[in-house]
Parts: structure tokens; sequence; C-alpha cells
């Protein structure tokens, strides 16, 4: 019977990526996000650890659905008291708090539980192409864009 493998604590490394949102699109780089926050892509990875890296994305109010998702795709959310829910379009959000959208499409592709929680604190975005984590030395991360896409 195969184990699973279990990588010393000292052994793993953190990288930091850095990504630029500007005109890719939402659920794609969310799935590329999310695999390299829980460490997919790496040989040490543990579906029980957090082995992933750290992904910094830029320019997130530059991100691109297709469609009529624009004016159609609606985020809820809700106060806890009676009537508290809230409804949004995508174009109101995106003009508000535009690094909630992306926040929340990884969100919901990482675990439900303490080590997704967990994960998602290795994500940092911000509108425009400045951030604060120049210290940690961030390599660039492409992401593949579709051919024919535009």
């Amino acid at each position: 019977m195969n184990k699973t493998y279990l990588p010393p604590q000292a052994e793993l490394e953190h990288k930091w990526y850095v990504v630029d949102a500007a005109d890719q699109r939402l659920g794609r780089l969310a799935t590329e996000i999310a695999m390299v926050l829980r460490g997919k892509r790496k040989p040490t990875y543990t579906p029980h650890m957090d082995t992933g890296d750290f992904v910094i994305v830029i320019n997130a109010e530059k991100i691109a659905v297709t469609g009529k998702k624009r004016s159609q795709k609606l985020y809820r959310r809700h106060s806890g008291r009676p009537g508290g829910m809230k409804v949004e379009t995508f174009a109101k959000l995106q003009a508000r708090v535009p690094e909630r959208i992306l926040e929340q499409a990884v969100k919901g592709m990482l675990p439900k539980n303490s080590l997704g929680r967990q994960l998602f604190t290795k994500l940092k975005v911000y509108t425009g192409s400045a951030h604060p984590h120049q210290a940690q030395q961030p390599e660039v991360l492409t992401i593949k864009t579709i051919p024919g896409e535009n």
C-alpha cells in the first residue's frame, strides 16, 4: 500500500509569485492561482499540509469576463440580520471593491476547512501595479492564455 509523502516542515519552501491580472479571464486566472496556493504543482504536494506558495495579484480592477457576465453575474452577501441580503452585479462590485471579485473566485476553489482558510491568507490582491511585497523578491508567474481567445 502506498503511503502519503510527508515532507518535513523544515524542508518546505514557500516562494512568492506576482501575477498581472490585466485582461485575464476571471475563472482561468483563479484556477491557476488556487493551484499555486495549494502547492499542487510541487513534487512535495501533500493533501493535508500547506505546501503552497504566496501569490500577489496586481491590476485586479482590469480583470475580464466573457459574455454578459458583466451585467448578469451577481455577488451576494448577507449581514446575518433578517432581510440583510445584499446583491450586486459584477460591474458594480468591480467599480466599488475590485479585489473582492478575484478573492471570492479563488476562495471558492480552496478546501472548505481550516487548511483552506490558512491557504487563503497567502493570497494578496491589489488594484494598480504597486504592491508592498518587494522585500520578498516575488517571481513573475505567467498564466497561459488560450489561443484565439480575445
